[in-house]
């Protein structure tokens, strides 16, 4: 694993432990990935969807019965995010996002046509979405993400927020 993603990882471990200490049940949104096996390291049970596209197919997965929602770097995968944000009857949810950053396009993939980001958010883009999804956020976090190469965007990533975490919990 890239050091870049221990790094994320980490903040994001840090992040989820202070708003939903373990053990708690998660349902986390995305197929089973190094993010999954780490949180349940902590003491997690983390329950992952399938591969199912969840711009379309996500009723079932909204009515499980879980502790908290977690939705790490998934958001902006979706083409409208807003629909599961809205379905979901967890009644917390953690949910990191890359943000848009002025120096760099938007990921997309020239392998996997699903691997792609349609969104990259600022903070309060995310935040209006979680609201109107009908989510009243509790805490906020940034972070950067700084990669040991040489250039003038590796300087800004050491001091620009890269990363954006929010726990909100249902209205």
């Amino acid at each position: 694993m890239a050091n870049h993603h221990n790094k994320r990882y980490n903040h994001t471990i840090e992040f989820l432990q202070s708003v939903l200490p373990a053990p708690a049940t998660i349902l986390d949104l995305g197929v089973r990935n190094d993010l999954s096996e780490i949180m349940e390291t902590y003491g997690y049970t983390v329950i992952n969807t399938e591969g199912e596209d969840l711009d379309i197919d996500f009723k079932d997965i909204a009515n499980q019965k879980v502790d908290a929602v977690t939705a790490f770097e998934i958001c902006e995968h979706l083409i409208a995010p807003f629909n599961i944000l809205n379905a979901l009857k967890s009644i917390k949810l953690i949910a990191t996002i890359p943000l848009d950053l002025w120096f760099a396009k938007a990921y997309k993939s020239k392998i996997d046509k699903w691997d792609n980001h349609y969104h990259e958010f600022e903070d309060w883009q995310f935040n209006l979405l979680l609201e109107k999804a009908g989510w009243n956020i509790k805490k906020t976090e940034k972070w950067t993400s700084p990669i040991n190469k040489i250039g003038f965007r590796p300087i800004l990533r050491k001091f620009t927020p890269r990363y954006y975490a929010v726990y909100a919990e249902r209205n």
